[in-house]
């Protein structure tokens, strides 16, 4: 295994896909990725910076330590939202779609073989807890923001340019290692603090703590690796 470096991780997950038809996903995910596509020009992070997955109701970028994390979150918080407005106001009513967004930093490993880190679990933790399907679910805005504390206390905390801290509010996660902190955006109402600590249903991916990735990747130097990517998420998910 390569040596794990450091990465910005940005997850974007498209709210009840198993719900939909093989047509309408086909579609949501096009939006998807015209929606993370966008966001990520809005930040000014090019192909070569970033490294993209797929796993169809989602889609992971890890991008280069060196690409200002400030300037996403802005873009997280005005591109992202105008982005799904615009495509879900074209959309039939049963096409639009909504997101649960997480934004998060650590060390990751990857190789031929796919990618492993712990920092990338937690934040996939972060992406399947109870508080942001929540506020989700119960707000009015097609997206909401969660970041992690690391990417809080390390940016948003500090009011950066077209980011105020007062607007994010703290949430704590339950996961199996223990209770985690996490910040969501306030657009997003705070109905739950904590996620039951549910085992997963079986023989589910996030249940093994794998996923295989069919297709192509941007790579961190460009250019596109073609096949099929091996996304190894170790231990146990809560």
């Amino acid at each position: 295994m390569t040596e794990a470096l450091h990465r910005t991780i940005l997850l974007f997950d498209i709210e009840k896909f198993g719900t939909r038809d093989d047509v309408e996903q086909a579609f949501l995910r096009r939006l998807l990725y015209d929606v993370a596509d966008g966001t990520l020009r809005a930040a000014h992070i090019n192909e070569t910076s970033r490294l993209r997955a797929d796993r169809g109701d989602s889609v992971v970028e890890l991008i280069d330590a060196t690409v200002p994390v400030s300037t996403l979150v802005k873009a997280l918080l005005t591109e992202t939202p105008m982005l799904l407005h615009a495509k879900n106001r074209l959309s039939a009513a049963s096409n639009r779609m909504r997101l649960r967004v997480v934004l998060a930093a650590g060390y990751v490993a990857v190789d031929e073989k796919g990618w492993i880190g712990s920092d990338l679990n937690h934040a996939f933790r972060l992406l399947d807890a109870e508080p942001l399907r929540e506020a989700l679910r119960n707000s009015a805005d097609n997206s909401v923001l969660c970041v992690s504390d690391t990417v809080y206390q390390g940016v948003v905390r500090h009011g950066h340019h077209g980011v105020r801290s007062e607007e994010f509010r703290q949430i704590t996660v339950q996961a199996k290692e223990g209770p985690t902190i996490a910040w969501l955006h306030k657009t997003a109402p705070l109905l739950s603090l904590s996620t039951p600590d549910t085992p997963p249903s079986a023989g589910s991916d996030r249940a093994s703590g794998g996923t295989h990735i069919m297709g192509s990747q941007y790579g961190i130097a460009g250019g596109e690796v073609n096949g099929d990517v091996s996304f190894d998420l170790r231990g146990e998910r809560p």
